[in-house]
């Protein structure tokens, strides 16, 4: 590591429905980032060597921890990003079920498979690359750094996070978990410190991989590093998923479902609907019960049972939305709802609806990372299909039918990592999440997230002679 100057760095933990301080965090100096890197190295060598039968034991009783220590943890979550307490205790178990899943799942998912070749035998084996840094978001502060941890660690590698600057006692309260878990120390540690040295960490040689989650600027640009250095990588830069509703849908399940996709967690989810595309005959009757429903959504304090929207995280991205709506409306797009920042302590957005949206608006055209729905009419199927593709984006989309062979014509069509067919996008250890264009590449999750941070070694045995 470099030991060139440099500021002092301090993360700082706020309580986005106050604006109130909660903690500062002082960064590690370049002395105790090396540290760290030496531990990882040496935590590296001895785990890679563990059996599987232990690392799988550490997975169930990790499991147990979390759902021991649900209110603590969702706590900690509600307090430092703001979403609602049941999401929060909801992302908390979401993260204890994925350790029970890859327990049960992850032995036949890593052990050697057959490749018989004529007259050899051959096989492929799933080993560890070693230290996988991982640059996880404020938004799911749990499971973004759990979906990738998980997998990662059960393999044989280690995990350093480096977690969002506002959300550091949440990575705190992981890291304590998986140590009392029983997982060696070292194999998961926190980075906390600048963008210039978790730079120096992305290209060391020591580090294997690099997996972020985040903006295409930080994800291009750890990107980078990661390439001159020639190592893995991994990116999931969010989105602007489209929610296809055709006119044979079933109005009522959709609108409800919409309501859902693009509100919660106060619609900040990459793989979440942001442009609702609506085919001509129904789309009056969709946006107005669209409406409806988001007129009654309860804006409150994030810790009482009748909140449905917390605030948003921080002030700076409260601003950034407003400005892409104020944006949007001054090129043409119709205030429907909402479009406005609520007055009083904290970062709370009003529920937001936008007609005629067109692209060429930001409401179209960029990620709207916040409660803001953007209503876009189609004429027919093809030019929904085509508005859906209009985008730099391609993480997830949903799409509403009654016809389900027209629905997987359709979904062959749209150029999304996922598409949820009558349903809307989400994340679970079962199937793989990532997505295509500029929202990044490789997957996290199922047997493709097991595999992608390991090398799998093909082994060929030539018959005896």
């Amino acid at each position: 590591m470099s030991n060139a100057a440099h500021e002092p760095f301090f993360a700082t933990s706020i309580d986005p429905s106050t604006g109130q301080l909660i903690e500062r965090f002082s960064g590690q100096s370049d002395a105790e980032v090396e540290d760290l890197l030496v531990t990882s190295v040496a935590a590296f060598e001895r785990w890679r060597e563990q059996p599987l039968a232990p690392r799988v034991s550490i997975l169930q009783r990790l499991a147990q921890l979390l759902t021991e220590r649900l209110e603590p943890l969702a706590h900690s979550i509600t307090r430092e990003m703001g979403k609602t307490l049941v999401e929060a205790r909801a992302e908390v178990m979401k993260c204890a079920k994925e350790c029970e899943w890859y327990a049960q799942q992850g032995p036949a998912l890593l052990a050697d498979e057959a490749a018989p070749v004529s007259e050899r035998q051959a096989y492929v084996s799933y080993l560890p690359l070693g230290p996988i840094l991982a640059v996880m978001p404020w938004n799911f502060p749990l499971w973004q750094a759990m979906r990738a941890a998980v997998p990662i660690l059960l393999g044989g590698n280690v995990f350093i996070l480096k977690p969002a600057p506002n959300v550091v006692r949440c990575a705190l309260g992981l890291e304590q978990a998986w140590r009392d878990s029983g997982l060696p120390p070292g194999a998961f540690s926190v980075l906390n410190a600048s963008n210039e040295q978790v730079g120096r960490v992305a290209s060391d040689a020591r580090v294997a991989g690099v997996t972020v989650t985040g903006s295409v600027r930080a994800g291009s640009a750890l990107a980078a590093m990661a390439g001159r250095a020639v190592k893995k990588s991994l990116l999931e830069l969010g989105g602007s998923d489209p929610f296809l509703v055709l006119a044979d849908a079933d109005l009522p399940r959709a609108v409800a479902t919409a309501i859902t996709a693009r509100f919660q967690n106060a619609g900040q989810v990459c793989l979440a609907a942001k442009r609702f595309i609506v085919e001509q005959p129904v789309a009056a009757e969709f946006i107005e019960r669209f409406v409806e429903s988001a007129r009654k959504l309860v804006v409150g304090n994030p810790l009482e049972s009748g909140t449905d929207l917390g605030p948003m995280a921080r002030s700076d991205l409260r601003e950034e939305l407003h400005q892409q709506v104020e944006r949007s409306i001054a090129l043409g797009a119709k205030r429907l709802l909402g479009a406005g920042k609520l007055t009083g302590a904290g970062y709370f957005y009003a529920p937001t609806v936008l007609g005629s949206v067109v692209p060429g608006m930001p409401a179209f055209e960029e990620e709207t990372f916040g409660p803001v729905a953007s209503m876009i009419v189609a004429a027919s199927e093809d030019e929904a299909i085509a508005l859906a593709n209009r985008s730099e984006y391609g993480l997830s989309s949903a799409l509403w039918t009654q016809d389900l062979e027209r629905a997987r014509r359709i979904a062959r069509r749209l150029e999304t990592g996922g598409v949820f067919i009558n349903g809307y996008s989400r994340s679970d250890p079962r199937i793989p999440v990532g997505g295509v264009k500029k929202s990044g590449y490789g997957r996290e999750l199922s047997h493709f997230g097991l595999r992608e941070f390991m090398n799998a070694q093909a082994v060929w045995i030539e018959a005896a002679r």
